[in-house]
């Protein structure tokens, strides 16, 4: 199952993403005689999400499949949504991101850091380049969306606690961070430096997770690019390791870490890449 936060009719709002085109779950309400939350954020907090996955895959499909859509191309896409509780960064979780950072292989435990919300942009929003801040990079990542309640889980059972999964660009202010290892904190904070995608499909969508390819892309090209399965710690671990630290709640935001960063201008446009989610695009200016 794939949805998307677009916005329609004056409101930023949760819809369904089909082969046909974009179905509001507005628009499902008035037409299927449905009562789902018509907001993202509402739907993970109040447990909805399972329900809705168990109804698209016991006959909701075909009902979908029935209802007139809008066109992808002429709805104004947003970010899933605008304050989830927590968005909770991993840093050099792939090995050549790892030595290209510290000059030496990873330690033992995840690197993490948190995203304020006023960091938080989407699709087509600009990331503006902070005075005075120096070079800033900008990471594609894969973002996990935390879908219930979980504290302390095994890395066996974590899995099991993921809504589904969207594309991310965590940006860094990359000299105040190379000034002192513990800047790193600031150099991640400022307003607009980090981008969250449009879309998010469930897991079910992903059947081979380890292949998934992850691409980060400057001005049209693949600067970087890596598969799940050559991250240091794996979705799984990172899920139980953080909920060992902090209880996670739904719609928390865990980024994955980067196959690769690449330094932005005003001018550039940047991309996140990852099969089967909408790519996720974001000017930059001063």
């Amino acid at each position: 199952m794939k949805l998307v936060t677009v916005e329609h009719d004056g409101q930023e709002q949760a819809a369904f993403l089909t082969d046909h085109g974009v179905i509001p779950l507005t628009q499902l309400n008035e037409e299927a005689n449905t009562h789902w939350d018509t907001d993202l954020f509402t739907l993970l907090q109040n447990k909805q999400l399972k329900n809705l996955r168990d109804w698209y895959a016991s006959g909701g499909q075909e009902i979908l499949s029935a209802l007139p859509a809008l066109s992808v191309d002429y709805v104004s896409h947003r970010v899933l949504y605008r304050q989830p509780g927590k968005m909770i960064g991993v840093g050099m979780n792939y090995l050549a991101k790892a030595i290209e950072l510290s000059g030496r292989p990873p330690e033992d435990d995840p690197v993490i850091f948190l995203k304020p919300d006023t960091s938080l942009i989407g699709s087509g929003e600009a990331i503006r380049l902070p005075d005075g801040a120096g070079q800033v990079t900008a990471e594609a990542e894969l973002a996990i969306v935390i879908g219930q309640t979980c504290r302390n889980v095994s890395e066996d059972d974590a899995m099991n606690y993921v809504a589904g999964y969207t594309t991310s660009l965590d940006m860094t202010a990359k000299e105040i961070h190379a000034r002192n290892p513990r800047f790193l904190q600031r150099a991640k904070s400022f307003d607009t430096f980090l981008s969250l995608g449009s879309s998010l499909s469930t897991p079910d969508e992903y059947i081979d997770l380890p292949n998934l390819k992850v691409e980060t892309v400057l001005n049209g090209e693949v600067i970087h690019h890596n598969t799940v399965s050559q991250m240091i710690f794996s979705p799984a671990h990172l899920i139980s390791f953080l909920s060992h630290v902090m209880t996670l709640h739904p719609g928390d935001i865990i980024l994955t870490g980067t196959p690769g960063s690449v330094v932005i201008d005003a001018g550039d446009e940047v991309e996140c890449r990852i099969a089967g989610l909408k790519t996720l695009s974001n000017s930059v200016e001063n």
